[in-house]
């Protein structure tokens, strides 16, 4: 019989070793984090200040999200740039669900086309979760401006060009790329007045310091019930159903005019699939609850709910549609 030969591990060999068992040793431990997962509070954040329909509709589901998850669902402000500076704060964030964005058109489709430092990739920096609701906007003035349909504001505007102002919750905001689109094919001027979210803007304009504002539905809804805003038309290409009696912008004269957002959830990249799928189930239970569509119907929010492969797919969508839009208004951001 030979000799039995007994060969010993290279250092080459010992280190890739290692490295498998340290690979699937975190693997592990990812895999039941995700299994385990939430076992303290997440963080939703939403990338304008506190009043506007994006915190509207992000505190209605963080509620509801909460008694699912069975830890609370923490909405944050973080305004600036657009909604910009809150979303550059979840694609940077760590991927453990922990942190998570309520994302809108502005983030993932306008500021992508406008800015030009781009401080993410909208669809690359960023785990879908779902796309949630769709929600009207709706241009709005002060009472005592003397504008009730859009004829008449048109009118106002072209007889004193220089003379007003409009007000949006911030640059390259779907609400200020309204009032572009409104200036170019109605062909008049107003001076932009950007806020860092509707809330601060809405304040303004009750008060009479700036008398125009396109905004959304959700926020603005409250102001018109009670007349300290006058809603002049929703810029859909239907009109909404909370109220029906108030014509489209298109019906105003501007054919073809349409604009609106929608509100989707958003964690940071390579978030482990089981724990997308964890808030993708507890999102989706929250928008299809009885009472939540009923809050989310008072403002003519259209409840969706999507798989996470169908926003990345919208997202995508929207980021073609509003390219040529957004070339037309001539709208870009340093």
């Amino acid at each position: 019989m030979g000799d039995l030969i007994v060969t010993t591990p290279t250092r080459r060999q010992a280190l890739l070793a290692g490295g498998v068992l340290l690979a699937g040793a975190a693997l592990s431990l990812a895999t039941a984090a995700a299994q385990t997962f939430p076992t303290r509070p997440v963080t939703m954040v939403v990338p304008f200040a506190a009043g506007g329909s994006t915190d509207v509709v992000a505190r209605i589901i963080a509620q509801k999200m909460s008694e699912g998850l069975g830890q609370q669902v923490i909405v944050e402000n973080v305004a600036g740039a657009g909604g910009s500076t809150g979303a550059a704060r979840v694609a940077k964030a760590e991927p453990d669900g922990y942190t998570i964005l309520m994302g809108t058109v502005a983030t993932h489709a306008l500021n992508p086309l406008m800015l030009k430092r781009k401080p993410y990739d909208a669809v690359t920096d960023f785990a879908p979760v779902s796309l949630l609701v769709i929600v009207p906007n709706v241009l709005v003035v002060h009472p005592s401006l003397p504008a009730k349909t859009v004829p008449e504001l048109i009118a106002l505007l072209k007889a004193d060009p220089s003379k007003y102002n409009y007000a949006s919750s911030g640059v390259g905001t779907p609400l200020h790329l309204s009032g572009e689109l409104f200036k170019s094919m109605a062909k008049v001027s107003m001076q932009h007045i950007a806020y860092r979210g509707s809330g601060p803007a809405l304040n303004d304009v009750v008060a009479g310091q700036v008398p125009i504002m396109f905004d959304n539905l959700p926020s603005a809804s409250e102001f018109i019930r009670a007349g300290t805003l006058r809603g002049i038309a929703v810029t859909t290409k239907e009109r909404a159903p909370s109220f029906p009696d108030m014509p489209t912008i298109a019906e105003g004269g501007l054919a073809g005019y349409e604009t609106y957002t929608w509100n989707a959830l958003f964690a940071p990249p390579k978030t482990p699939r089981e724990i997308v799928d964890r808030l993708n189930a507890e999102a989706i239970k929250a928008v299809k609850d009885p009472a939540v569509q009923e809050r989310l119907k008072t403002f003519s929010a259209t409840v969706v709910g999507s798989t996470p492969e169908a926003l990345g797919e919208h997202v995508k969508a929207e980021i073609a549609k509003w390219t040529p839009v957004v070339k037309e208004a001539g709208v870009q951001i340093d």
